[in-house]
């Protein structure tokens, strides 16, 4: 884990903590984002490379961009960087995803719940290869946007594949 140098104002921040969102990108992969708290986020992956991924107490970065936009940063242990601007008033997403190349060349490693795996995730991270990145900047669709208060364990609590069915597909 990265030690930060703070960017995050909780002020600032009010209209934004506590948000579930789910959002589409362009390619057709679907995540979803918890702003947990004013530091925090809890994530799911439901398709894509790392389709099926979960992840709770990401710590982050979170910034006001203006009334209604927020941006959310965060390294992982797998050496994974990645930001998303979520525009809540448009429901529009940009993600810039900058992926390890052992990553991109055996994504199936990280589609588990990493937070009990973060001794194999970083045994990953150092074997390497790390470059080239695997650059992903796409814009994405918010589909699904509702207030889950702060800090509520249950928003992300298990798996993409232990969920509901058309669970993934709630749109409002």
């Amino acid at each position: 884990m990265s030690e930060y140098v703070s960017s995050t104002k909780p002020g600032q921040l009010t209209r934004f903590v506590g948000k579930h969102v789910m959002y589409v990108y362009d390619a057709g992969w679907q995540y979803e984002m918890y702003i947990k708290n004013d530091r925090t986020i809890d994530y799911r992956v439901h398709s894509g490379i790392v389709g099926g991924r979960w992840v709770r107490d990401q710590p982050v970065h979170l910034v006001r961009l203006s009334d209604d936009v927020c941006k959310v940063s965060w390294e992982e242990p797998t050496g994974t960087t990645v930001s998303v601007s979520i525009n809540f008033a448009e429901r529009r997403a940009h993600g810039v995803i900058f992926f390890p190349q052992w990553l991109a060349m055996e994504p199936q490693k990280t589609a588990c719940f990493q937070n009990e795996h973060l001794d194999a995730m970083r045994q990953y991270r150092d074997a390497g290869p790390t470059y080239p990145r695997v650059i992903i900047d796409q814009f994405a669709t918010v589909v699904f946007v509702e207030d889950a208060g702060v800090d509520n364990e249950d928003v992300v609590a298990c798996a993409p594949c232990e969920l509901p069915e058309g669970y993934a597909l709630r749109r409002n």
